[in-house]
């Protein structure tokens, strides 16, 4: 796939936007796998802005979340530069870009990869334990985040007894708890109805801007497209971010 270049800047409904974007792509190259599993994506030019959500649409194997896991450093790139938090990935070793991704991305996966033998505050706390964060204002942290997702009576349980509207609600505690500058999420609503995808949508959003985080979602739910501010489609010669239909 070959990508039309694109130009953006701060999203104008958040004013107070630092003049930095939280991830920058310029000329990626991304190869995947080998052998009849091998998989390259020239990936499109992008800037992803405090505050601003963006989503990822597009076909079945078009490499939707090969571009999220380069972006958030996950993979790397085989070419050009990947700019997460003013680094350039591309020029990190595998140490280095995983401790920088620890800091600066909050992950919500699809099913959610809580471990079942940690209860729920220990999964919370996990990204930050990983990232060496002090101890006693990440539990500060993760306590006020709870309460606010109404899992603070939860904390003690185990995954296993959990909900699954209650775990996806740990899921996005555990993403924000570091206070990221970038909240990647992987079809986080790939199994819910549309009234409660909605809704999962609308509080990623609300607690992302709490911690001034950019939102980046990769969604093959189009019903959702109008709760972002930008869409980028991977679709053949539509690989470039454009305004989301009102």
């Amino acid at each position: 796939m070959t990508a039309a270049p694109t130009t953006s800047g701060p999203d104008p409904r958040h004013a107070s936007a630092p003049s930095a974007p939280v991830v920058r792509l310029q000329g990626v190259r991304i190869h995947r796998g080998g052998g009849r599993e091998a998989f390259r994506l020239d990936a499109p030019d992008m800037e992803l802005w405090p505050g601003e959500a963006m989503a990822c649409i597009g076909p079945s194997g078009c490499g939707k979340t090969t571009l999220l896991h380069a972006a958030t450093g996950i993979l790397p790139v085989a070419a050009g530069r990947c700019l997460l938090a003013g680094r350039d990935l591309a020029t990190m070793g595998d140490a280095e870009r995983r401790a920088w991704r620890l800091r600066h991305v909050g992950m919500i996966f699809q099913e959610f990869a809580l471990l079942e033998y940690l209860n729920a505050e220990e999964n919370v706390l996990l990204p930050a334990r990983l990232a060496r964060l002090p101890r006693r204002p990440a539990r500060r942290r993760a306590r006020e985040l709870a309460g606010r997702l109404g899992i603070d009576r939860l904390l003690r349980r185990r995954p296993g007894r959990l909900s699954q509207g209650e775990r996806q609600r740990v899921a996005i505690c555990r993403a924000l708890v570091a206070e990221p500058r970038l909240l990647a999420c992987d079809e986080p609503t790939g199994n819910l109805d549309p009234d409660r995808a909605a809704a999962t949508i609308d509080l990623i959003h609300a607690r992302a801007r709490e911690v001034g985080a950019a939102v980046f979602v990769v969604t093959h739910d189009h019903g959702l497209l109008p709760r972002f501010g930008r869409v980028l489609d991977l679709a053949p010669g539509r690989a470039r971010p454009t305004e989301a239909a009102p």
